[in-house]
């Protein structure tokens, strides 16, 4: 149930006067010593270890000191929270995400939610008008449902924003749409030939659409002018706040650039950092931690776990690599965006200084591929595979014969609920009917033995806990349709999906030792929201409100 605004007071006076000042998403507490010790109650509190919830949490000096009956809680020194109805989780972590982008969608143009190209011209045309001077670059737009029943096209932007570059992602960051000046930017016309790992759309006559899938993306990016620093961190302030006012404790950022890890370093060392940052860097930016292995800062909130590497695009924009052509397009079964011998390259510098490897894979040629690459790698050691604990992200698309080698390789599937209540209306055409057994099968892998770990992919998705696990136990759009093919049978219950957030979460980037349960001894992250998730209907989980986070017993509001 929702708090009541003398509730919502008391919670707030609890965690100190400075609490009010903040904005929301904002660390409560900035104080040189340790925070003040909490005691929760006042609703089910849930430790994320064998279905086991408890009246009462006791944090002190950042640890769960203890975790039982009320009537037992150590109450002397302590700023005591009543939750009020409330539920506590242990801190929800987002398993794949991308801040920088996230950021960067809420001061860009948000293309999120359009409903038709007209509607795209529409934001285009006001973006426009407020920013009149310079390139226009947006992200979020997606086709699948639109009455146009097509991608956009350079001609679509023309007609609105002629004079300047206009560029224009596509939802999943894999295919993008120019208009014409942006094409002449970059130099491509009918005579420019596909870049490796990536196809320039085209017209019956062969001249270019406008819409760059993969690789192709590149010519017109590498063009148009990066966001300075100050955008940068101005992006990640809105990011970290954003996700900490979500109700998520940590992400594991996908991508990262040494720029941007060097901000979040700052944030963390001035207390600005509200959530946990777990780095997986950009393939060309990760030569320290494959030389020199994982590492922390000194706080311990920013750390860098390995490298984030690519084999395929996306379902969506059939960059996915298939093991058979497209059903839709027959004429191509996706793209290779990396050379394999790189790719092998990089997995032997990674076993050498121990970096995690997370590797994307939506296809289903590609996550054989990845499987066949890791178990090559640790071919001389097999069960070395398993203590790397490498991952495969996305992990969409698989054949039937390799659901059980993650299992068996000890290989991590890093999957993203909410990618199945989005692509399932669409990929029955992509796939046909026979490969849908195997696509977003969370359950078939979870009981064949594999770890699986769950995120959102924001900004490809909103970024909303509560969306993940709706869609993770629920297996229905947001609207609660569900079309024939949606293979039901794959949602997990209410705690294995719990699971997928909180302790899986931590064992997939090596910290479970630490987080992923709300045990005695474990640090005190914690996810608050104002309905118990693993009890209400699922169109409820989504009505939910998060009420408060707390980060090593820090509480932000």
């Amino acid at each position: 149930m929702d708090l009541s605004p003398l509730s919502r007071r008391a919670f707030l006076a609890a965690l100190g006067a400075s609490a009010a000042a903040l904005p929301a998403g904002t660390r409560a507490f900035g104080g040189s010593g340790p925070p003040p010790a909490l005691l929760l109650h006042g609703g089910p509190i849930h430790l994320g270890a064998g279905g086991r919830v408890v009246e009462a949490l006791l944090v002190r000096d950042g640890r769960v000191a203890f975790a039982g009956r009320l009537a037992e809680a150590p109450a002397r020194g302590v700023r005591r929270i009543d939750l009020a109805g409330a539920a506590a989780f242990p801190g929800l972590v987002d398993a794949h995400a991308h801040l920088l982008g996230i950021g960067l969608r809420e001061i860009r143009l948000n293309l999120a939610g359009t409903r038709s190209i007209a509607a795209l011209q529409a934001a285009l045309g006001a973006h426009a008008a407020a920013h009149p001077a310079g390139p226009i670059v947006g992200r979020g737009w997606i086709e699948t449902h639109w009455p146009e029943a097509r991608m956009p096209t350079r001609a679509d932007l023309d007609a609105v924003v002629a004079d300047r570059p206009v560029w224009l992602d596509r939802a999943d960051g894999h295919a993008g749409v120019a208009n014409s000046a942006a094409l002449a930017l970059a130099g491509i016309d009918a005579a420019t030939r596909d870049p490796a790992g990536g196809r320039i759309e085209r017209d019956a006559a062969g001249a270019a659409t406008g819409v760059l899938i993969d690789n192709a993306a590149a010519l017109v990016e590498a063009r148009l002018p990066a966001p300075g620093p100050e955008t940068v961190r101005l992006a990640l302030a809105r990011a970290v706040a954003l996700y900490a006012a979500r109700g998520w404790t940590g992400v594991a950022d996908m991508g990262m650039r040494a720029d941007v890890r060097a901000i979040l370093h700052e944030m963390a060392a001035a207390g600005s950092l509200p959530i946990r940052v777990d780095c997986y860097m950009a393939d060309g930016e990760a030569a320290a931690v494959l030389a020199d292995g994982p590492s922390a800062d000194p706080t311990g909130l920013v750390r860098t776990l390995g490298v984030k590497l690519y084999v395929d695009g996306a379902l969506g924009s059939r960059g996915a690599l298939l093991l058979a052509p497209y059903g839709d397009r027959p004429e191509t079964s996706g793209l290779a965006v990396t050379p394999v011998e790189h790719i092998r390259a990089r997995l032997a510098q990674a076993r050498r200084s121990g970096a995690q490897v997370a590797t994307h894979a939506i296809g289903d040629r590609a996550n054989r591929m990845v499987l066949d690459l890791y178990a090559e790698a640790w071919a001389d050691d097999p069960a070395g595979l398993r203590r790397a604990r490498w991952r495969v992200e996305h992990a969409q698309v698989i054949d039937a014969a390799d659901i059980p080698r993650f299992g068996k390789l000890g290989v991590i599937a890093s999957m993203q609920p909410s990618h199945a209540i989005g692509d399932l209306w669409f990929a029955p055409a992509r796939l046909g009917a026979a490969r849908l057994g195997g696509a977003y099968a969370w359950r078939s892998l979870v009981e064949s033995g594999a770890m699986l770990c769950a995120g959102s992919d924001a900004p490809v998705e909103k970024g909303d806990p509560r969306i993940e696990y709706y869609a993770a136990t629920h297996r229905r759009d947001l609207d609660g349709r569900a079309g024939p093919d949606w293979h039901p049978e794959q949602a997990l219950d209410r705690q294995a999906a719990l699971a997928l957030f909180t302790r899986n979460a931590a064992y997939a980037a090596r910290h479970e030792d630490a987080l992923g349960t709300l045990e005695v001894g474990m640090r005190a992250d914690v996810s608050v929201f104002d309905a118990d998730l693993t009890r209400i209907e699922p169109a409820a989980i989504l009505q939910a409100k998060r009420v408060l986070t707390i980060v090593d017993g820090v509480a932000s509001r």
